[in-house]
């Protein structure tokens, strides 16, 4: 992209925002929405138990897997063309996904449509970096942000809507769902999502394979223990813990050998020791999701196991937390551009003291009162987490070379995944270790949110540090453009 293309930005900008957000919806919605469809899955297709696990667990393993080779695709052959190639690939593995007739066909189908989601995401970031600047990318970040958001919170509410409506075949339907909205968001997206050379045209044969093997196996080896955490993952798979530490070592060693070289890594260690804020960011980003990924399924499990209530009534209980983190994430967008780190630790405090007001309010009340006791603390705390997501995004990728903004967006994102696999199991096991204690649900998810509290506090810090380190920081879009282009060398 040339100085000519920051000056005059195109006008298509705001519609292909809309697409990429609808696109990046769908795929978020569905890490949580077949949460619902589980029982109705393993009657309908006589599934094991450890089967319908697999069918959320795959699901989340390669679209983790993938983040970081989907956003070097899209810096390297383009990221229209990566995101068109990756939402048709999320469509039609929908579809197949919907009309599985067996266990194994609906497992291979979601990991299928992970690995699109996966390849998705990037695209979504990258094309933000490159379209927008200044205060308009922190709006555009902070809908960004709006959307992950509702999408966690909205896919048991709306899972339970489809469920409701189509009875046995409901299930069905939770995929289905995605092909008239991705068929009418790929048309759009043809039309309005600019059509731009990637800056390193014609060097896709140069593509680092060793470095994505070596992330992939890293990164598996983390993400498979904790993903079959509730099958007893962690214990039959340690293991894989050491086995992830030794490839991330060779990973690291390999992509340094590349950069000596002269070619472009997967992911270059620059990033990480030389973009002011990113890694510090990074870091923000994946211990604020270790507490924000795990509280889903703890409520999940609070309201319908201990309270009895049905999955539909166990997602509008949280929706107070979805609502207040979709309004301040677009207003925080906005004010990421004068206030900074600033904005992201006002909300990290806000998620502290919401979260922690449910661990001690749950305790006390009766259980009929409890959904109207937590309501307010979860609007806060969802109002705190809209002013973390979108404004950390924004200053973490803030000084990322635009070629590279893939690449560092899907490292982010493998970050935030990475986070929420681990909060879950955390969060998970003290929520058991709570109840099985014999002190009940109330005392296991008392103790489960001030885990969330203590992640979000270990978040706090680092924010912290990070705003003391540049105390007069604004987004580089708002100052003379430095450095915005070229590979990091």
């Amino acid at each position: 992209m040339s100085e000519t293309d920051v000056a005059t930005p195109d006008p298509r900008r705001w519609r292909a925002l809309a697409v990429m957000l609808t696109a990046g919806f769908m795929s978020l919605l569905d890490v949580s929405i077949v949460n619902v469809a589980l029982p109705s899955i393993q009657d309908a297709l006589d599934a094991t138990v450890a089967g319908t696990q697999w069918v959320v667990s795959g699901y989340a393993l390669t679209f983790g897997l993938v983040l970081v080779t989907g956003g070097r695709l899209g810096d390297e052959l383009g990221r229209r063309r990566m995101f068109l190639f990756a939402l048709s690939a999320f469509v039609v593995t929908s579809g197949i996904a919907g009309a599985s007739s067996s266990e194994g066909m609906l497992i291979a189908a979601r990991l299928a449509q992970g690995v699109a989601a996966g390849m998705l995401a990037p695209q979504n970031t990258g094309l933000i970096q490159e379209l927008f600047h200044g205060a308009e990318r922190g709006r555009a970040f902070g809908m960004f942000g709006a959307t992950v958001g509702l999408s966690t919170a909205v896919g048991p509410v709306l899972g339970g809507l489809i469920i409701a409506a189509f009875g046995d075949d409901g299930w069905r339907w939770v995929f289905y769902v995605n092909l008239p909205i991705g068929l009418v968001a790929l048309a759009l997206a043809a039309r309005w999502v600019p059509k731009r050379e990637p800056a390193r045209r014609g060097v896709v044969s140069q593509l680092d394979i060793p470095g994505i093997v070596l992330l992939g196996l890293a990164v598996l080896g983390v993400l498979l223990p904790l993903v079959q955490s509730e099958h007893g993952g962690l214990t039959s798979l340690w293991w894989m813990f050491p086995l992830a530490g030794v490839f991330a070592w060779l990973f690291v060693a390999w992509e340094r050998a590349v950069v000596r070289r002269g070619r472009m890594p997967v992911l270059h260690p620059r990033l990480y020791t030389s973009t002011p804020g990113y890694a510090l960011g990074a870091t923000v980003g994946a211990t604020y999701f270790c507490g924000f990924g795990g509280m889903w399924l703890v409520f999940a499990m609070f309201f319908q196991q201990g309270l009895g209530y049905s999955p539909l009534e166990s997602g509008l209980l949280v929706t107070p937390f979805a609502l207040g983190s979709a309004v301040s994430s677009a207003l925080a967008g906005r004010a990421v551009a004068r206030w900074g780190r600033r904005v992201t630790l006002t909300g990290l405090g806000l998620v502290v003291i919401g979260v922690g007001l449910v661990a001690v309010l749950v305790p006390l009340v009766p259980d009929a009162a409890v959904g109207y006791a937590v309501a307010a603390p979860l609007l806060l705390g969802g109002i705190g987490g809209g002013m973390v997501i979108a404004p950390n995004t924004t200053l973490t990728l803030d000084r990322v070379p635009t070629n590279m903004a893939g690449v560092a967006g899907a490292a982010l994102q493998t970050g935030q995944r990475l986070g929420t696999a681990l909060g879950v199991a955390v969060l998970g096991a003290v929520f058991h270790a709570g109840v099985t204690g014999g002190e009940g649900y109330r005392t296991g998810l008392a103790m489960a949110m001030l885990c969330t509290v203590g992640f979000t506090l270990v978040a706090m810090t680092m924010a912290l540090f990070d705003a003391r380190r540049h105390p007069q920081r604004r987004l580089a879009g708002q100052q003379a453009p430095a450095s915005r282009e070229g590979p990091l060398t």
